[in-house]
């Protein structure tokens, strides 16, 4: 099949992906919390976000640890957006329920999440996240996230 055959589907491809793009990243415009702390969205695709956080002082409990609650917050941040970018533009998400399992301490430079949609149903998303200090996983967090339809 020659690329010319390809370009059609290829750019409607590409479309897709920058209009969800665009609409994830006005809704996090929104987002004051996670602009306070330094994160950002680094990949949006249906149904899966990462961000990242370049850790500083402010971030850190006394012992020098990344803070639990910053770790929570990451996790929270990724698996509400995964969810998210399944639902049409008017409709919101919120965390009904949020569990998580810190495994390590967070020492490093960097915290990378990663969350994704296990199920999204109509009323409820069951979704996942881990997150990440540099290299190391020091979190996983289950999430349950509850639809708002849209205020009339």
């Amino acid at each position: 099949m020659s690329s010319d055959n390809q370009t059609p589907v290829n750019n409607a491809a590409f479309n897709a992906a920058t209009d969800l793009e665009i609409r994830i990243r006005r809704k996090l415009e929104r987002q004051h919390f996670m602009h306070l702390i330094g994160a950002d969205l680094t990949v949006i695709t249906p149904g899966r976000v990462e961000a990242e956080l370049a850790l500083q002082q402010q971030h850190q409990q006394q012992r020098g640890f990344a803070h639990g609650g910053l770790v929570a917050t990451m996790a929270d941040l990724v698996a509400g957006f995964a969810g998210v970018t399944l639902l049409p533009d008017d409709v919101g998400l919120v965390t009904a329920d949020l569990r998580v399992s810190y495994l390590h301490p967070g020492v490093g430079q960097r915290l990378r999440a990663i969350g994704w949609v296990l199920k999204a149903g109509r009323r409820l998303h069951f979704c996942e996240a881990e997150v990440w200090c540099d290299e190391l996983l020091i979190a996983k967090a289950s999430a349950t996230m509850a639809v708002l339809e849209p205020l009339n």
